[in-house]
């Protein structure tokens, strides 16, 4: 041991390019898992486009025109829709956490296109010429593909990403998010609920301030006028 010590006093200077081969390796990896997600993207838009699932033909076949542009910002506004059901929605957030968590790599990409059609939406009371029109239906094409990929995987994967106590987490916040909604609890039920909610949350999944205030409306609704809760009826002791 005494001379092992002894080498290494001597060659400390060896760890600084063992630590740049173990970081480039490191980097290789990630590297080529990047590469790897990419292009099961690419295979994913291609087999939906083949099987249909995207309308880029519909679109692509459309003569130019305003009505051409009013049909294609409403294609947009569909996805732009669609997306929000999941942003918005506390409970679809929890059973299907990839489609708000950017990291994702198909979730990334559906993100990106998002940012690109939205740039090159028209604004109000704009005619986009046949060129810029045909750029701006190849963006929303683009964003509509990207999002049947992306929440294809996500519903495939689920909670996948998670460990086994984090899932057990998102289960209690599900359980605990039926209470928070529920308008035949009482207020001080609910709320205990929603609180328990963003504990539960607090470090798996970001909720956007758009969700959390439609979750705290629900959470703030009141009983029906005139109604009462239901008595809650203690479990019988076992025999």
């Amino acid at each position: 041991m005494h001379d092992f010590w002894t080498f290494a006093g001597s060659y400390w200077w060896l760890v600084f390019p063992l630590f740049g081969m173990t970081m480039g390796a490191v980097n290789g990896v990630i590297k080529r898992r990047e590469v790897q997600a990419r292009r099961r993207h690419r295979e994913q838009i291609e087999l939906i486009r083949a099987q249909g699932g995207a309308p880029a033909a519909p679109l692509a076949a459309a003569p130019v025109g305003i009505d051409d542009q009013q049909r294609i910002i409403a294609a947009q506004d569909a996805v732009t829709h669609r997306w929000l059901e999941y942003e918005l929605d506390a409970d679809k957030l929890i059973t299907y956490p990839a489609m708000s968590d950017g990291r994702q790599p198909l979730t990334a990409a559906f993100l990106r296109a998002k940012k690109v059609a939205d740039n090159l939406r028209p604004r109000d009371g704009e005619t986009l010429s046949p060129e810029r029109l045909k750029e701006y239906r190849d963006a929303v094409t683009d964003y509509e593909v990207a999002f049947e990929v992306a929440e294809r995987d996500a519903r495939r994967v689920k909670d996948a990403a998670f460990s086994p106590d984090e899932r057990k987490r998102l289960d209690t916040a599900k359980q605990l998010l039926t209470v928070a909604t529920d308008q035949a609890a009482t207020p001080n039920e609910r709320q205990l609920a929603y609180k328990r909610v963003r504990e539960e949350l607090d470090g798996l999944i970001w909720l956007s301030d758009d969700a959390v205030e439609e979750l705290e409306k629900k959470v703030a609704l009141e009983l029906p006028r005139g109604a009462e809760p239901a008595p809650r009826t203690p479990p019988e002791p076992a025999v």
